[in-house]
């Protein structure tokens, strides 16, 4: 169908080169008088090949971003991405917002300018997994798993030092974040309580080796505060491997991001000021903040889709230590076993099977039948008497 146009262009401007009447040619090719006329000047204007089609989209498209917005955009992406900072879509909007830029542009576009400028490639010198096994908590309803993780010591405008508690519920990446001014005793206590008052009560808790969670290396049997104030309401604290907080990288991330927008950018000077400062934070995060694995809702948009009714503390005030030594639940440690073929349980040695060596298992205390269980691929593999103290 376009050789038949193209040649039918060409006999029409032929014909009328060679004197022909202008209406005898539209009137045998069946072709109108401006059409005739296009193409003839189409003819004398145009390249060797004025007889093909030419593109018909328009000059300038109304919905295409300035080209300032566009620059502005660029110059964002690449301040953060050479200083190591998160420089995706969300990342590089917030920064807009804090600029106070207007308008705002949304995710979409900024992913349409980042594409279109070839900006999409990804961080190198990313860390290679080790090609075994780990026994990962799934979560997928909301107060399946928390993953929770101080921050600190850090400092205010000034000499006042501080640590920040953040937890994150996995399946929909809200947060909370409890600023405290020590870690021991009440204090930790109080912060747990405070973020499980805003998030709801999880079946799993998950942490890291610190002796403020697990309690004391020359007491491994005591049970420190996570694990006493955590029992008794059903949660079934995870501790991850030692010297592996990737493995916390849910609230990692978070933290990096905490970091990036809210510590190094907020002006505080008192204790009152940081903890209205970082709940503002935490609300925005969880309103504002969108994120692709939930299918770009915000965590609040992505709980209240999911119908998931959430439990929580009893009580608004947190229990005063020391705190009871519960009777019943578990707790479980995540552990690499090496060449020595030994179990570390906060510095306790146990010798396990030889089909456990360079393998992750899992060690679970049942405090009700005073028992250390270890698993290899959820399959138990040794058990030993744990009398707790």
């Amino acid at each position: 169908m376009e050789d038949k146009r193209s040649e039918d262009r060409q006999r029409a401007v032929q014909r009328y080169c060679a004197g022909e009447n202008p209406t005898c040619i539209c009137a045998s090719m069946g072709y109108s008088r401006p059409w005739l006329y296009k193409w003839l000047h189409r003819y004398r204007t145009g390249p060797g090949d004025w007889f093909g089609e030419q593109s018909r989209r328009p000059h300038q498209s109304p919905t295409r971003s300035g080209r300032e917005i566009e620059q502005i955009v660029i110059l964002v992406r690449l301040s953060l991405y050479n200083r190591g900072l998160f420089c995706g879509a969300q990342a590089i909007r917030w920064e807009l917002e804090d600029l106070a830029m207007t308008p705002l542009p949304s995710l979409r576009t900024i992913n349409r300018l980042l594409a279109r400028n070839e900006l999409t490639h990804r961080r190198t010198g990313r860390s290679q997994p080790k090609g075994k096994r780990y026994p990962l908590l799934v979560a997928s309803q909301p107060g399946d798993v928390h993953q929770a993780d101080f921050v600190g010591p850090c400092y205010l405008t000034g000499p006042v030092r501080f640590y920040s508690l953040h937890s994150v519920d996995l399946a929909t990446g809200r947060c909370a974040i409890e600023p405290l001014v020590q870690r021991a005793g009440q204090h930790t206590v109080n912060a747990l309580w405070a973020t499980w008052t805003r998030l709801g009560i999880p079946q799993h808790q998950q942490v890291d080796n610190e002796m403020v969670f697990y309690g004391s290396p020359a007491h491994p049997r005591g049970m420190g505060f996570l694990i006493r104030l955590c029992l008794p309401l059903g949660i079934e604290p995870w501790f991850i491997p030692v010297r592996e907080p990737w493995r916390n990288g849910i609230v990692e991330k978070f933290n990096d991001h905490w970091r990036q927008k809210f510590l190094t950018r907020t002006p505080m000077g008192s204790a009152a000021e940081l903890t209205r400062e970082s709940l503002n934070f935490e609300q925005r995060h969880n309103s504002h903040y969108r994120y692709s694995k939930l299918g770009g809702k915000t965590p609040m948009a992505a709980l209240a889709a999911s119908g998931v009714p959430l439990r929580f503390p009893p009580t608004p005030q947190a229990p005063l230590v020391p705190l009871p030594k519960p009777c019943t639940g578990r707790y479980h440690l995540i552990r690499f076993i090496r060449s020595a073929g030994r179990l570390d349980v906060f510095g306790e040695k146990f010798p396990v099977p030889p089909e456990t060596i360079y393998e992750y298992v899992r060690a679970t205390v049942d405090v009700e039948r005073q028992r250390l269980g270890v698993y290899l691929n959820d399959a138990q593999v040794d058990e030993y008497e744990y009398r707790l103290r």
